[in-house]
């Protein structure tokens, strides 16, 4: 089979794992498994689905980088605990969840899957960074919109997107960005800098929605030819929108940066990763059975460990 790069963004499928499936899947010492089982449940169907040769669990070592925060404070602020003088961010985690991150860590890298983080970025930067850079088809898995700016079918990149959950997972081409939004891919990080994210905690541009910012992009190409544009003599651009750019000066100075992903950190390739797939060892697979019977994990280990077999094996 050709190959193909599978990227996780962890966080989003653990979160929705998490909600997903009741706490009262617990291991005998009570701590709750449901983000776990149903994680692998996901990769497993994944992998089975989609066949990929090489998959990376892109993960948060940074969820709310400070960079990104120094430039629109307001970035994810409604998911920040309540501060504590003198420590960083603490995110909106549920207890429960929390509990069972290690084991998340633990049993991917039981069962040889690759987990890249990197430090002051979030795992949408890890998925931007190989994304950009792979020298086969890319199918990036997230609940995320800010990914869609990944979608290229010339380099065959396209987003499998969760939203609507697992069995009716949305594939995302550049031509499909088009035809939701009427921008592309390219765009996309400009078009949600005007229409805000409140997911994400950015504002946008008061009084342009969706389908204004869309027309805008259609016209003008860029945020920045826009704002060029509105500050002309002679602008082209309604008064309105002028009047609402010129409001919003500030943001839209800082803005861009949050949201586009970053493409170029220093990463491990991906066979220094780890990411290629292949059969596991037959150790690895007594350490996942005994962590599947340790952690009443069920049936999501072996399923995990099927789908992880290649066609050809």
């Amino acid at each position: 089979m050709p190959d193909r790069l599978m990227l996780l963004d962890t966080a989003s499928l653990y979160f929705r794992a998490f909600h997903g499936l009741p706490d009262t899947l617990r291991r005998a010492d009570g701590t709750p498994v449901n983000a776990v089982r149903g994680l692998l449940d996901m990769i497993a169907r994944l992998v089975a689905e989609f066949r990929p040769s090489h998959l990376v669990a892109c993960w948060d070592d940074d969820w709310r980088p400070e960079w990104r925060v120094a430039l629109i404070p307001s970035y994810k602020a409604h998911r920040v605990a309540e501060a504590r003088a003198g420590m960083p961010d603490i995110e909106i985690v549920p207890a429960q969840l929390e509990q069972q991150l290690p084991m998340i860590r633990q049993v991917l890298a039981s069962a040889g899957i690759a987990v890249v983080g990197a430090p002051g970025f979030e795992a949408d930067d890890v998925a931007g960074t190989y994304a950009s850079h792979a020298d086969m088809p890319v199918d990036v898995v997230t609940g995320d919109r800010d990914l869609f700016q990944l979608c290229d079918d010339e380099r065959q990149v396209r987003v499998l997107y969760t939203a609507r959950g697992m069995k009716n997972l949305d594939v995302f081409t550049e031509v499909s960005v088009v035809e939701r939004y009427r921008v592309l891919p390219r765009q996309y990080a400009d078009f949600a800098t005007l229409r805000g994210d409140a997911s994400d905690g950015l504002p946008g541009v008061a009084g342009i929605g969706e389908k204004t910012a869309a027309s805008l992009l259609l016209r003008y190409g860029t945020l920045e030819a826009l704002l060029e544009e509105a500050a002309a003599p002679a602008s082209t651009v309604a008064a309105p929108v002028q009047a609402r750019l010129a409001a919003a000066a500030e943001y839209l100075r800082s803005a861009p940066a949050v949201v586009r992903l970053v493409r170029d950190l220093s990463l491990p390739g991906l066979e220094e990763a780890g990411a290629a797939l292949a059969p596991l060892p037959a150790a690895r697979r007594r350490d996942l059975e005994r962590l599947a019977g340790e952690w009443n994990l069920g049936g999501s280990v072996g399923r995990l460990v099927g789908a992880l077999l290649r066609p050809e094996q």
